[in-house]
């Protein structure tokens, strides 16, 4: 029996003794129950013994002979080698799936609008994106790369600096016009502030506590006002006019650069303490894939903050 068709005979073999069934391991593997059948009857006559008994128990059912049996489970790990070997074959490659994990809100503010600068680098290439607030299992979840914030201490992973940025007020030009006079950070007292959230202040996440206190605004009441879990969301409320956000500069840049946002008291900015971090597993450093997507986002960060 040549390779192929040898390999097509155990596949509709398995399938049809995990399924009991010539019909159902046809709808598996996309043919005709006839020709499922006859693979499995070639390799009958190449063994020259039979691989299923059959019983009437309402209707006829493929039973796999003991043979089969034990057979069966050295055949699925030969399958699942072979698809692990076909995979490690597609990472050499720079054709494939990338997957990158990183928040939702640097997904919307930061990421996607650049993405196609990305893709039209590697046509080849398609990205699967994966937002989540939490920090994910890269192995487990099948992740290549990830972009995260913070202050870089991830233990297991390759951590390269990206981005810093700063913190300042923000607000959008309509309310900036139906606001004034803003002459000192004082003004802001009675004003609508709009809290982020989405990271905690104890792992260095600037407050608009912090900035005040920065500006010296003695009348501000920097526990008041509306709060969000989203960083995105916080500046989409502020583009929406509902108050001034505390906001950071790469999640806010391309929103200024249009012109949906303001900075206002650009005196008075906050360093962040924390940072843009490219990450991923040390195995990964090797892939085609992640060694193009390292080199892109390095390029296109540089000098941005």
């Amino acid at each position: 029996m040549q390779s192929p068709k040898f390999l097509n005979a155990l596949r509709a073999f398995e399938a049809s003794a995990r399924h009991h069934s010539f019909s159902a391991a046809a709808a598996e593997l996309n043919v005709t129950p006839a020709a499922v059948g006859q693979l499995v009857r070639s390799l009958e006559e190449w063994l020259g013994s039979p691989l299923f008994h059959r019983t009437a128990a309402g209707r006829a059912r493929l039973v796999p002979t003991e043979s089969a049996e034990r057979a069966l489970p050295d055949i699925r790990a030969g399958f699942e080698r072979l698809s692990t070997g076909l995979s490690r074959l597609r990472e050499g490659s720079m054709a494939g799936v990338l997957t990158v994990t990183m928040s939702p809100a640097l997904a919307a503010k930061w990421f996607l609008p650049r993405i196609e600068n990305f893709r039209a680098r590697c046509p080849d290439l398609d990205v699967r994106l994966d937002t989540s607030l939490r920090l994910v299992d890269f192995k487990a979840q099948n992740i290549d790369v990830g972009l995260r914030y913070g202050r870089g201490d991830w233990p297991g992973l390759v951590v390269e600096k990206l981005m810093d940025e700063q913190i300042y007020p923000v607000c959008s030009p309509d309310w900036l016009a139906r606001n004034q006079p803003l002459d000192s950070p004082d003004d802001l007292a009675g004003k609508a502030l709009i809290h982020d959230l989405s990271v905690d202040t104890h792992i260095g996440f600037a407050s608009w506590s912090a900035w005040l206190q920065r500006a010296g605004a003695t009348e501000v009441q920097s526990d008041r006002g509306m709060q969000v879990n989203n960083s995105a969301a916080v500046l989409q409320a502020a583009i929406d006019g509902h108050g001034v956000a505390l906001a950071r500069s790469v999640m806010a840049h391309d929103d200024i650069a249009a012109g949906r946002l303001v900075p206002i008291f650009q005196e008075v900015k906050l360093a962040s303490e924390l940072a843009y971090y490219l990450v991923y597993p040390r195995e990964n450093a090797s892939l085609p894939k992640v060694r193009a997507f390292r080199d892109w986002i390095i390029q296109e960060t540089s000098g941005f903050s």
